[in-house]
């Protein structure tokens, strides 16, 4: 197979990038205190973001999929990989300056950067990706049981810690305003992964047929979804910070 790019699986990451907007927009409208909202408790805010996170990381792993049948060269995968990681620092700085208690030291730039490279390994396995998936999901909430009440406990604090919390094996969630450890969310790529080999064997014409005319801006948009990651929240704060001026 030559090395293409996929409109539907473009347009499918445009709409999280879209999704993913609209979020971050309220949000900025709760942090400048023109809505009363609690996006840390109410779940209709804590699963949209599950959901968003879950699309995305789906995404990259069908991705990794294609890239592997595709013959990707280990070069061009380290220049991706570069990429990302910068970015995830430029998260780091960006937030610390905004949000020096809780600013993001293990978001999802920084969890898709290590479970890139896990992925890119492990890509090939085929279907064994379902339970490995199902393994690494189930495993942050065995991990939850055992540190609170199991044998794990006296490592509870360890684990817990800003030095180990990037497994996801904790008790009680951190101080950041984005953290999206290596587990449970390296399964859900592992599903992204595993289902990318499915259809690339079983339907690859789910690939190939054209994107609606309507949704063409969506692919447009998912082939840069790095740079518009980076650039839409800066955008989205200088907007609401100046209405909030405005009005308050």
């Amino acid at each position: 197979m030559t090395s293409q790019r996929f409109d539907n699986l473009d347009a499918l990451r445009g709409l999280a990038m879209v999704w993913m907007a609209v979020y971050h927009f309220v949000f900025d409208l709760k942090y400048f205190k023109l809505v009363s909202l609690d996006f840390y408790r109410d779940p209709f805010w804590t699963w949209q973001r599950t959901l968003i996170v879950s699309l995305f990381l789906l995404c990259a792993g069908m991705g990794q999929a294609i890239s592997t049948v595709q013959g990707q060269s280990w070069q061009r995968f380290w220049r991706r990989w570069f990429q990302v990681a910068l970015s995830a620092l430029l998260v780091t700085a960006g937030s610390w300056l905004m949000f020096p208690n809780s600013f993001i030291y293990f978001g999802v730039l920084h969890g898709m950067a290590l479970m890139l490279i896990v992925v890119r390994l492990s890509a090939h396995w085929g279907q064994w990706l379902w339970l490995l998936g199902a393994l690494a999901i189930s495993s942050k909430f065995i991990a939850e049981y055992l540190l609170q009440t199991g044998p794990l406990a006296p490592w509870v604090e360890t684990m817990n810690s800003v030095h180990w919390n990037w497994l996801g094996w904790i008790s009680k969630n951190p101080v950041t305003e984005d953290y999206v450890p290596l587990f449970p969310w390296l399964g859900v790529m592992w599903w992204g992964a595993a289902f990318g080999s499915w259809v690339l064997k079983q339907r690859p014409e789910w690939l190939v047929q054209p994107v609606p005319k309507a949704l063409h801006v969506l692919a447009r948009l998912g082939r840069w979804s790095l740079s518009y990651y980076l650039i839409h929240q800066p955008v989205l704060i200088a907007l609401v910070s100046g209405v909030s001026w405005i009005l308050l």
